[in-house]
Parts: structure tokens; C-alpha cells; sequence
């Protein structure tokens, strides 16, 4: 079980191959932060200032 096992992990690092023992790292892919928004918060307004 050495270098020469295309079943392990060892013989896999020394081929250069790929497979269930040795997986391939994916690729995280950057996703941009979104934008804040600018809207401003509308207050409610009581009955009292409806009225005036």
C-alpha cells in the first residue's frame, strides 16, 4: 500500500489522478455583496396630524 496503489490516496497523489479516495477541491465561485438601499423609511402618521 505504498505509491504504487492506484487505491489509495498515496498512489493517487503520485499518479495525478482523481477519484473517490482523492477528490478534487471545487471552486468557490465569489459572489458580490449586493447593494444597499438608499430608501428611506416612511414614518406613519397619527390621526391628530391626518387632521391638521
Amino acid at each position: 500500500m505504498g505509491k504504487g496503489d492506484k487505491k489509495t490516496k498515496r498512489g493517487k497523489i503520485h499518479m495525478g489522478t482523481f477519484g473517490r479516495r482523492r477528490k478534487r477541491k471545487k471552486s468557490v465561485s465569489i459572489i458580490p455583496p449586493k447593494a444597499k438601499s438608499t430608501a428611506k423609511k416612511t414614518t406613519k402618521k397619527t390621526k391628530e396630524e391626518e387632521t391638521e
